[in-house]
């Protein structure tokens, strides 16, 4: 069957959180997978599932001022190349557009470079903005600017 996506429940952040090394490896994210995410911005929480579970998910928000927010992005080990990353953020495009997003915006570390490389290959501008996340804490911010239709 083919991979579908379709907006988060808590129970699929429940499995999430289940499977988490299997979409982030070593590094620990689980603290940063909030309930109230889903509950409260479930339009653009959206996971990717077929048959064999859920392959991948983005959860995001749109600001009051016109953003779309990509909190996280994460595809699991046997999905990674197969081009779900970008169809993630392109479903998650158009429900933030629903919502009246005219951007969008993402932030990782300085070391992650697959996700530097991911974003830029989806037309993202990066920048290293230092102290964004609290003194000597830089970060990669990525900005996107939405066609209108």
């Amino acid at each position: 069957m083919a991979v579908r996506i379709k907006p988060a429940d808590v129970t699929d952040l429940h499995q999430v959180l289940k499977d988490h090394p299997r979409y982030w490896g070593d590094r620990d994210l689980r603290a940063l997978h909030l309930t109230a995410m889903v509950q409260e911005f479930g339009a653009t929480c959206l996971v990717a599932r077929d048959d064999d579970g859920i392959r991948g998910y983005i959860f995001g928000f749109v600001t009051p001022d016109q953003l779309g927010y990509v909190h996280l992005v994460a595809t699991r080990d046997d999905a990674r190349g197969s081009g779900l990353g970008r169809r993630l953020y392109g479903a998650f495009v158009e429900a933030a557009g629903r919502q009246g997003a005219v951007r969008l915006k993402a932030i990782t570390s300085v070391s992650n470079e697959g996700s530097i490389a991911f974003h830029r290959a989806l037309g993202f501008a990066a920048r290293v903005v230092e102290d964004y996340d609290g003194a000597g804490v830089p970060r990669v911010v990525f900005t996107r600017e939405l066609s209108v239709p």
